[in-house]
C-alpha cells in the first residue's frame, strides 16, 4: 500500500475535522486548524494520503532548535498499515531538513500505541505533566528524542 505524506492543505480541513473528532475526546476547532495553516508561522502540518484519500495528518511547531508535535492522528479504519509510521517518519525529516537538534510531545500516560511508536523513533520518557489533559485529568508524559547531525 502506498502511503503518501505531504504537505496538508486548506482544502483538507474538511477530512481532517472528521478523523479529528473521529480520534480526540477534545477535538482541536476547525478554527484552531486554520490559524495553524494561515497564522502560526512555526506551524509545519502534514498529512498521509492513500489513493488520494487522507487517511492521517501530524503538526509540529519549530522553535528555534526544538521541534513541538502537536498532533498525529491516523483515521481509525487504516490503523496498523503504517500510517503513523510514516507520519512521524515525516515530522522527523521535517526536522532534519532545518537543522533542528530535538523533538519533543506531550502523549496520555495511557496510550500505550502511541509511546510504543515514538519509542521505535528513539523518543525517551523524560518527565509528566500531572493532569494535562482536561476531558479526564490524565497525566501526560512527556518525550524527547535528539536528532543527530
Amino acid at each position: 500500500m502506498d502511503i503518501i505524506i505531504r504537505e496538508m492543505k486548506s482544502t483538507d480541513l474538511d477530512r481532517i475535522m472528521e478523523i479529528e473528532r473521529n480520534t480526540f475526546s477534545t477535538p482541536w476547532s476547525r478554527e484552531s486548524f486554520e490559524l495553524e495553516l494561515t497564522k502560526n508561522l512555526l506551524a509545519r502540518y502534514i498529512v498521509a494520503e492513500i489513493d488520494n484519500y487522507v487517511v492521517g495528518y501530524g503538526g509540529i511547531w519549530l522553535i528555534l532548535d526544538e521541534g513541538h508535535i502537536t498532533n498525529i492522528a491516523v483515521d481509525e479504519e487504516y490503523r496498523g498499515l503504517g500510517v503513523g509510521n510514516r507520519l512521524v517518519e515525516g515530522l522527523i525529516q521535517l526536522c532534519i531538513d532545518r537543522n533542528i537538534r530535538a523533538m519533543t510531545l506531550e502523549v496520555r500516560r495511557s496510550n500505550e500505541v502511541a509511546k510504543s511508536l515514538y519509542k521505535k523513533y528513539g523518543f525517551c520518557e523524560y518527565g509528566i505533566r500531572p493532569k494535562y489533559y482536561s476531558d479526564n485529568n490524565e497525566d501526560a508524559i512527556i518525550m524527547w528524542k535528539s536528532i543527530p547531525f
